[in-house]
């Protein structure tokens, strides 16, 4: 073979740095500014999938929900300009959620860099703030480092999201190819020191809580943190769209700490003499706006696992630090020498009895009430199923009622993103094609991406799509009537008829009204081969679990006498 034989443009490059990392999936709205990536792909269609959207920042989303449900980097693909401004939503998902993705960008060829060329942006100030790496390679023969460089970088310490902007002459240059390895992901161990405190700790606790949050997580972790809590009699809360983490059915498990928490679970938290939060970095969800711990020192004893330096100590000083790697922890926990726990059993029977309390709906005055929505699904989908949702009132429901029990069967976002979960489910679904899946959407989370449906369609996917529609942006009203009661403006919404236009894509689809109803709705939902939408006519009373949109507004205007 001549060496000229041998050269590869910029674009197979890049594909092959793609089949080096073993990437079987990208999501991506082809752009003419990464043409050469494209005809690249033709050729190894056998090996990678290439899943066409019709929007960029619902590709973003898939990537970003990929990287979840695989720990390996979601891939994104999409244009300069538009396409890369799309796309920023879920980069930042992924940066906030701790997600390993990789979005690669078309840029304008290098001869008209800073002339503010057509749809001309710099990707590094464009995304510095809200990405662990961005770089833009210009120079075909670096292709291979840098992409490398990428992988390993986006799983990494804590993991995240990687920009690699690919000017459009680049990709057509040619370069002789380099061989490169599957990045190899360092992983910290936790110090012998460390551990031997946290068991002084637990040594010495009466009111313990173990927080679990995070990514990172394989099985053999769970099943670790899992036998941890056992010996040691430790009740176990999830952190915010972390609830998969741990068996919701276990008797150890006491709910999910984040938006709207179990006041009797927050109650807990600030009793708690110690708090081992492992791989949560206790943000402002977690610690309901950072009032459950004190600021920076917490009087609880705090035990803080994570695996990146930076984020220990950035807000809370812990007594005892451990810069781990998830599962490396959770071994480590288990095989510590189990202490005494007669003293704190009723401390976790009294939590695991809040938490099971707190989950039996309590009767409402509703035509149709989303509690009994959620019971029919925890009644009879499958312990496997995967659940994927976006940003919006009708959450909290989920998040109260349905009791995640295996690994990977919640996809949502705790950046708090809307239109996250139709995006979501498509990419669940491409990767788990045997799971049940289904996505809850309010009706404004819902039309955010709900042209995604086409995508459905065209890969023939089996997604039961289950839309809340009240007929408004539920969150922000209920904000306002807390805040500005009885002043809402610009929160009521002009909603399609949801059955028509979800059969317009080719869905089966209907309507419901009635709490009875929804049940049988699903059943036919779920038979069904193809992909289903049912649309809840939820009234707009109904605006949280705990309280009507009157009950709001009269208690907000009682405040303000």
């Amino acid at each position: 073979m001549s060496d000229h034989s041998r050269l590869r443009t910029g674009g197979q490059l890049i594909v092959d740095a793609l089949l080096a990392q073993h990437t079987d999936t990208v999501f991506c709205v082809p752009g003419e500014s990464y043409l050469d990536v494209l005809n690249a792909l033709y050729s190894h269609q056998d090996a990678i999938r290439v899943v066409a959207c019709r929007h960029e920042g619902a590709a973003a989303f898939m990537a970003e929900a990929h990287g979840k449900l695989t720990g390996r980097p979601g891939v994104c693909m999409v244009t300069r300009g538009p396409g890369a401004t799309n796309a920023s939503i879920g980069v930042h998902t992924a940066f906030q959620d701790s997600t390993p993705m990789i979005l690669l960008v078309g840029q304008v060829g290098r001869d008209m860099i800073e002339r503010e060329a057509f749809q001309e942006i710099d990707y590094r100030r464009m995304f510095g703030p809200f990405v662990k790496w961005v770089a833009q390679i210009d120079d075909a023969a670096r292709v291979p480092e840098l992409m490398a460089r990428a992988f390993a970088v986006a799983q990494s310490g804590r993991p995240g999201p990687v920009v690699l902007a690919l000017p459009e002459d680049m990709l057509t240059e040619s370069a002789f190819p380099i061989d490169t390895a599957v990045a190899i992901v360092p992983q910290a161990h936790p110090a012998p020191d460390a551990m031997q405190r946290l068991h002084a700790c637990l040594a010495q606790a009466q009111r313990p809580l173990l927080l679990l949050g995070g990514t990172g997580w394989d099985l053999s972790g769970r099943e670790a943190i899992t036998q941890f809590a056992i010996r040691n009699d430790l009740p176990v809360a999830c952190a915010f769209r972390r609830q998969d983490l741990f068996d919701n059915r276990h008797s150890h498990y006491v709910g999910e700490v984040g938006i709207g928490v179990n006041p009797a679970l927050a109650n807990a938290v600030r009793e708690a003499d110690v708090l081992i939060a492992v791989g949560t970095r206790l943000g402002e969800m977690v610690t309901s706006g950072y009032t459950l711990l004190d600021v920076p020192v917490p009087r609880q004893r705090l035990v803080h696992v994570l695996t990146a330096a930076e984020e220990l100590g950035r807000v809370y000083q812990a007594e005892v630090l451990v810069q781990s790697d998830m599962n490396a922890f959770a071994q480590a926990a288990a095989a510590l020498p189990s202490v005494d726990s007669t003293p704190r059993r009723a401390w976790r029977e009294t939590l695991r009895g809040n938490y099971e309390r707190y989950v039996v709906p309590t009767p409402r005055d509703a035509r149709l009430d989303p509690a009994e929505v959620i019971v029919t699904l925890r009644d009879t989908l499958a312990p496997d199923a995967i659940l994927t949702n976006g940003a919006g009132n009708y959450s909290a429901w989920a998040h109260r009622y349905y009791p995640f029990s295996h690994p990977h069967s919640q996809l949502a976002p705790t950046s708090g993103a809307m239109g996250y979960g139709v995006p979501a489910a498509i990419a669940a679904k491409l990767h788990h094609p045997n799971r049940q899946v289904v996505c809850l959407a309010g009706d404004g989370c819902f039309l955010m991406t709900s042209q995604e449906l086409a995508t459905v369609r065209r890969y023939g996917l089996a997604i039961v799509f289950i839309v809340f529609n009240n007929g408004m942006y539920g969150t922000i009203r209920m904000h306002q009537e807390n805040n500005y009661p009885g002043r809402p403006i610009g929160t009521d919404l002009c909603n399609p008829d949801f059955v028509m236009y979800a059969q317009s894509f080719g869905l089966q689809a209907e309507r419901v009204s009635h709490s009875a109803g929804f049940a049988p709705a699903l059943q036919r939902a779920l038979a069904s081969s193809g992909a289903t939408l049912i649309e809840l006519e939820i009234e707009p009373e109904i605006l949280t679990p705990r309280a009507t949109l009157s009950e709001l507004r009269e208690r907000a205007l009682r405040a303000a006498v």
